[in-house]
This record gives C-alpha cells, structure tokens and sequence, in this order.
C-alpha cells in the first residue's frame, strides 16, 4: 500500500494529474478552465446521467444495475440479527480472493416501530430497549460472489457477529473515563475508515440521541437521550462519541481516545513510511471543527498529538494541554480536553464549519477531501466539499490551504454532500443528505430523493457531478465502497420511509446493496 501511495505521489510530482487544472485549483462546475463548449461537445461518459426523481424505489443510470446483501432483520448467525439503518461499509478479502471476503456494515440508529414495536405514546420497557440496543452498532457479514457474480451473505458463517450497544468495549487509554475502563457498547455509528493494517474505524456520532449529554458547568445532564434508553441504562454519555477501532476477524473492539470525543462522522488515515499515521476527522454539527491526529508510535492510532483547523489562517492548532495556556485554565488534564474536545476546540481557535461529515484522501494528489453538508441558519442550505492541500502535500506538517472544491445548488444539480469515495482512477463519487423532513420541498425540491453522483477529476468533465442514482423516498444512500477488483460499488439504502425494497404495503427497510455493471466496468476502465 505504501509502495503504491509513493509512486503515486512521484507521478504526480513529475506529471501532475491529467488535466493539470483538477489538480493545482479549486473546481466549480460551470467555471472549469477551458469549459467554453456545450455540454454535447464534451467526452461521452460510459452512462447517461439520471433525472433525480421522487419515486418509492432505487433508480439507476443504465449500464448499471443492483441487488440487495443483506437487509435488516436477516439473520447473520443463530442468535443475532443483521442491524437497522446501516451506513459506512468496508469490505476484506479473505485469503486474498477478491470474491470472498467479510463486509463490515455501521448501523447508525434504530427503527422503534420496527425494532421493538414501540408506539411512540408509552414509556418503553426494558425489553423494548435492549432489542433497539441490539439494532445498533456494526455488523461483521461474511460475503460471497455466487455463480452469477451477485453478493450473498453467507449466513451462520462463524465469523459473521455484531458489536452492538451492549458490546463491552476497552477504551484505548492511560486513564478511565469517568471512572470506567471500559464501555458498555457502540452507538451512533456513522461513517468510518480503513487502518494500513486491515481494522477498521467506525465513528460514533449523534451519542447525544442515547444517553444524553451533560453540562461540563454545572454537571448536570444538559440533555437527555431521544431513544428513552436511560430509564433502564445508566451509562456515562462520556462513554460515547469516540472513533473505535475494531478487528474484523477476530470482533475485538477498542475506543481510541486519542482521537477525541465528538459527534465523528469518518476518519481517514494516511501512514508515513517510517509506520506513524496521520487521521483526518471531522465533528458533524453545524458549527463544529475538523480535527487531525498526528501519531506518535508507529503502527498505532493510540499516543499522538490532536490538532483543530483553523481554516482562515490555514493552521493546525494544538489541542495539547502542556502547549496551551487557555487549556491549562479550562481543564484539569489532557483526559478531560478529549472529553470534552468541542470546547477545548473553540477555546484555542478552531474554525466552526457548516457540518464535517465524511473525510477522504485523494489518492492522487494526496489532498483531503471534506463534505461540509449544510447549515441552514447561516443560510447555507446545500453545502460543498472543502479540500484542503497540506503544505509541501506533507501529512505533518501544520500548514495548508483550504477552498471550496465543489458546492452544491441549482446550478451543479446536488445538495447536501455526504459520504465520499475515490475509485481506483481517483475520481470522486459521492451521496447527498437532505433530511427526510426537507426533502421535495422548498430549496430541495429540484434535487427530489436524496441519490449517488459521479464526479470525474480530469479531462474536460473535472469537476462536473453526473448523478449515477436516486434513492428510494426518505432515505439517504450511504457508506459508499468499492470490492478489490472495483468491479462492485458497496452502498447502503438507509431509513427508507416507503415501502422500499419489497413494495406494496410492507414495511420499509434499510438494506446494504451491491451496485454493478458495465457501466461501472467501463468507468473502473
């Protein structure tokens, strides 16, 4: 991997990325240098581009096509269950065979109606609770092409498990956290990332939902959890919120808190070539900061320094305690700064952003992508994607410069950008989050369900997104990932609010699909 990552960088450096202009300068589409001929002079691409639509099933662009993995409720092993509003996806071969391998599904929230058949009047019991407790979390799926080239999921499989909210799980630390060494479960788990070593993060976003926040002034709950759980669980709402590391093989768990605790929405890691690592992450709240880890032992996301963006003067700011004054008056120690990292942040500076979700390398300039989704108090209602350009494209350093890539509206055809991946020629796809309150109305009613969109980053289609996929009503699509072979898109269909995937009057239910075809085939050349 780093061998790749370094000729990559050397070709670049030679040559630059084809097309020198998506390279070297910030691209909006409609303002692509050169872009003086009509839409019917430029390149074909292998698909004609889709109309968003508004209907109740997942459409595609032709040339592609998909079929369902796994969906909630499945069962994976005799005694659990495949989770509920699955997200970020990462897929591992196993005994290098592209065309086997474990799935790891995030399941970010819970269903009640359908999960416990809760009816949204009652208190729920404790019963009710463990069942929604049990949705949450991740899945570790064990995966199979099958004659026809479709994705099965090979069930009973003695490595298929779930880490869920009543997983016990080791926090990665020289300290307890609030007085535990461990915590009970995962929650909230949103997108994530891929170590050099083969684990996987999962991040922990929206904690706030299960148990509550506190007040760090007075002590007291500032809130409380929106699911209800605290009346049978007392759990620390310290205890959640962090990226977890978690081995896909063997299931084992850690929360790296190094990293810090917010509402994560991804993280990306790059690794130097003498084994430190670099990780990119972000705060998904509207005015919340994107943050780097710069690692401190090699091989290991666990010791290392924790930095803010200060993106209007292009620095990385130190979260460190022994480093800042400010810090020393606010807190007790560096444990307490990582709890409570958003007001440490904006304490030494940090730059709030309009909602950091999904965070990604570009494989060919080394640049960091980041979806800024939206803020609509600030009247931001259809968000961008910042990229920020380390200074020298050197990971440590504490220096760079940050511009809109790409921002969303009438004109570029998307709103709201969410997760993000690269594809093995480095072009950018992407989905987008209206919220299921806000969509086909108002500002979001031309860009209708929420879909999946294609963005070339050379030639005469840089930056220029081409909409590959609409959704199902309500959903977002999510946690986008390619097999080893490129030749299957992993994506998920997330809270679908119709009756998507079975139709008539079945309930709706989110499911992890595997987009495919010669569509896909011809743009993975």
């Amino acid at each position: 991997m780093k061998e790749l990552q370094s000729d990559r960088r050397a070709f670049i450096k030679f040559f630059g990325r084809a097309g020198v202009a998506a390279a070297s300068m910030s691209i909006i589409p409609g303002c692509i240098p050169g872009a003086k001929d009509t839409e019917s002079s430029l390149p074909k691409l292998p698909f004609e581009p889709i109309a968003p639509t508004d209907v109740d099933d997942l459409v595609l662009a032709d040339g592609f096509n998909y079929h369902i993995i796994a969906k909630v409720g499945d069962q994976i092993n005799a005694t659990e269950m495949f989770g509920d509003q699955n997200d970020y996806t990462a897929f591992k071969a196993l005994d290098d065979n592209p065309n086997d391998g474990l799935l790891w599904v995030n399941h970010e929230s819970t269903t009640p109606s359908l999960i416990s058949n809760y009816d949204g009047k009652s208190s729920k019991t404790k019963e009710q609770v463990e069942l929604e407790m049990d949705s949450v979390g991740g899945s570790i799926n064990r995966i199979r092409k099958n004659k026809s080239g479709q994705w099965e999921l090979v069930k009973n499989d003695p490595l298929n498990r779930r880490l869920h909210a009543r997983t016990p799980i080791p926090f990665e630390w020289d300290a307890p956290i609030y007085g535990k060494t461990e915590a009970v479960g995962t929650l909230a788990n949103c997108a994530g990332g891929l170590t050099p070593w083969g684990t996987i993060l999962t991040c922990e976003e929206n904690y706030h939902d299960y148990f509550g926040e506190r007040n760090y002034q007075t002590g007291e709950k500032l809130q409380e959890g929106f699911f209800q759980w605290e009346k049978h669980f007392d759990h620390p709402p310290e205890h959640y919120g962090w990226v977890v590391e978690v081995n896909l093989e063997t299931g084992e768990a850690k929360k790296l808190i190094g990293l810090g605790r917010c509402a994560h929405e991804a993280a990306a890691v790059h690794q130097e070539e003498n084994g430190i690592c670099v990780v990119y992450t972000g705060d998904d709240k509207a005015d919340e900061c994107i943050y780097k880890f710069i690692g401190s032992e090699p091989n290991s996301l666990t010791k290392g320094k924790l930095y803010v963006a200060d993106t209007d003067n292009g620095k990385w700011v130190s979260l460190d305690i022994t480093e800042q004054p400010i810090l020393q008056e606010n807190f007790s120690d560096q444990t307490e700064v990582l709890v409570r990292m958003r007001d440490a942040a904006k304490l030494v500076g940090g730059t709030p952003q309009n909602r950091p979700e999904d965070v990604e390398i570009d494989p060919i300039t080394g640049n960091i992508f980041m979806t800024l989704t939206n803020n609509v108090p600030k009247g931001d209602y259809h968000g961008s994607i910042l990229k920020i350009a380390e200074r020298d494209n050197n990971k440590l350093s504490l220096e760079f410069t940050a511009e809109t890539f790409m921002a969303g509206g009438q004109d570029t055809g998307f709103s709201s950008p969410d997760n993000i991946v690269f594809d093995k020629q480095g072009n950018l796809w992407f989905c987008c989050d209206v919220s299921g309150a806000s969509m086909n109305k108002g500002q979001y009613d031309k860009f209708k369900n929420n879909g999946l969109h294609y963005v070339p980053m050379s030639g005469p289609n840089a930056g220029k997104a081409f909409q590959v996929a609409s959704g199902p009503l309500f959903c977002e699509m999510t946690g986008p990932s390619f097999s080893p072979d490129y030749s299957t898109l992993f994506i998920c269909v997330q809270h679908p609010g119709g009756h998507w995937p079975h139709g008539g009057d079945s309930i709706a239910r989110s499911a992890v699909i595997g987009i495919q075809g010669k569509a896909l085939d011809a743009l993975m050349g």
